[in-house]
């Protein structure tokens, strides 16, 4: 029986889980805003890695077919893309039922059957667009978090309606959230791939042919395998069904785990399954680029400047806990002042045409501040690049203290998929420690500090944090 090791990374914005083998190759990877329950967001970040892991041993297991036939890896990435939509409809009808609850609680009469009618069209609204995005779009592969890709919808269904409606709309929907996306959905993986290969099947039964006239909105995502597939889906699908099949019911030994990040205390993990966030954000960064010496982990409530040796252990850090300026959360409300949604903020600011001075990166007046630069006529684009530039310039003050850069530098955490951030840090780098530094960001950069929780679950070792003291940048 193959042996599985777990790290679960509970950040204070998204809570992360990688499994690895006994390789140190990553298997599954799992991950949730989930922000109320760490208990649950531990779960779905969990329960998510598992899934994962059987579409990656799938993947594994048929590597020789898809190599050798296309159609084969556009059907396991279509099933894996409809698989995420079945567990999503089912979590958005949970949320559809929260929104009317709270409608029930907090309006009566007239008030009340308003309320209740423009929620149902906007659910009825937002549910197929969304199930054409998984299908059609990957959704899943650009966006993981329920809250966001439904916010997004909700919100502009709400600004379609009357403006007096816009205040009671959104706060029903503030007071549903929260309590929609802390449950635990337990899914059983068997019954959802065969309702994700039934809709496969209609969707690919459904497709217009190629002579035909394509749709405005399938054009714009026009994939040659989606059709190449298409006449050959039957026979695909049957010859596919035993292997998919042996995932669905493989067992996952998790041999140990470790469990890390902001809130590792409150997880119900034996305390010696329990690591520092930076021990386990610098092992996780040297397992993947060796020769890292210097690591920069912006996560949603500090930011951490870390020196490591040959081996990935901490030799000297320096911490930013005291203050979130500059990490997820106050991008996040930063966001949130602006009206637009978090993954935009890193698009817009790199428009600027110049970065504006931004006094105060503190969250408390980041607003105001905002707000005041906004009414003296200044882009937004050009306030974003300049508080992008702001955040990165605290960041390089923790780094010169904990040693400076050295070698190669690997930059961690979900701020490492904001462009913009890393713009400004590849140019401030160069300036301050030369041109000869090389700048790691990977795709699992957000995962890193579970990666390296599943590493220290492997080796089962013990490891120190050098004394520092923690700072405020």
């Amino acid at each position: 029986m193959n042996k599985y090791y777990l790290g679960i990374d509970l950040g204070s914005t998204t809570s992360k889980a990688v499994i690895i083998n006994e390789q140190d190759e990553i298997i599954g990877r799992g991950i949730t805003n989930t922000r109320a329950n760490y208990s649950v967001a531990a779960d779905i970040a969990r329960m998510e890695a598992v899934y994962n892991a059987r579409f990656s041993i799938l993947k594994r297991n048929l590597a020789k077919e898809i190599e050798a036939k296309p159609q084969y890896r556009k059907y396991v990435a279509d099933l894996e893309s409809v698989f995420q939509y079945e567990q999503f409809k089912v979590r958005i009808d949970k949320l559809g039922d929260e929104l009317l609850k709270t409608c029930y609680n907090h309006f009566e009469g007239e008030r009340r059957l308003i309320m209740i009618d423009h929620l149902r069209l906007i659910r009825k609204a937002i549910k197929p667009k969304i199930k054409y995005q998984y299908i059609y779009e990957n959704l899943g592969d650009k966006n993981q978090f329920f809250r966001d890709i439904v916010s997004e919808k909700y919100n502009e269904e709400v600004g379609k309606f009357d403006i007096s409606l816009f205040e009671p709309l959104m706060t029903i929907w503030d007071k549903s959230i929260t309590a929609a996306e802390n449950e635990v959905v337990n899914f059983e993986f068997e019954s959802l791939i065969t309702q994700a290969m039934d809709l496969l099947k209609e969707k690919y039964e459904n497709l217009p042919d190629q002579s035909e006239n394509i749709p405005i909105e399938a054009d714009k995502s026009f994939d040659a395998e989606m059709y190449l597939l298409k006449g050959d889906f039957k026979n695909v699908s049957e010859s596919l069904r035993e292997r998919i099949d042996e995932v669905a019911n493989l067992e996952f030994n998790i041999e140990n785990m470790t469990g890390t990040g902001y809130g590792r205390a409150l997880l119900p993990f034996p305390q010696e399954c329990i690591r520092s966030e930076i021990l386990c954000h610098a092992f996780g960064a040297h397992a993947v680029f060796p020769e890292t010496r210097t690591v920069l982990d912006i996560g949603g409530q500090d930011t951490k400047a870390i020196q490591v040796d040959k081996y990935g252990l901490v030799t000297s850090f320096q911490m930013n806990d005291r203050c979130a300026a500059g990490c997820g959360r106050y991008l996040g409300y930063i966001a949130d002042e602006m009206s637009i949604s978090l993954n935009e903020l890193g698009p817009l600011a790199m428009q600027a045409e110049k970065e504006v001075t931004i006094c105060s990166t503190c969250t408390v007046f980041a607003g105001a501040e905002l707000r005041e630069l906004t009414n003296m006529g200044e882009k937004r684009a050009d306030i974003l690049g300049g508080l992008h530039k702001a955040i990165i310039m605290r960041a390089m003050s923790l780094i010169a203290r904990s040693g400076g850069v050295f070698n190669e530098f690997t930059f961690t955490g979900g701020v490492a998929r904001n462009q913009a951030v890393i713009k400004y840090l590849a140019q401030l780098v160069k300036e301050n420690y030369g041109d000869n530094i090389k700048i790691n960001i990977h795709t699992d950069s957000i995962f890193m500090g579970a990666l390296g929780g599943a590493m220290f679950a492997r080796r089962n070792i013990k490891a120190d944090l050098p004394n520092a003291k923690k700072v405020m940048a």
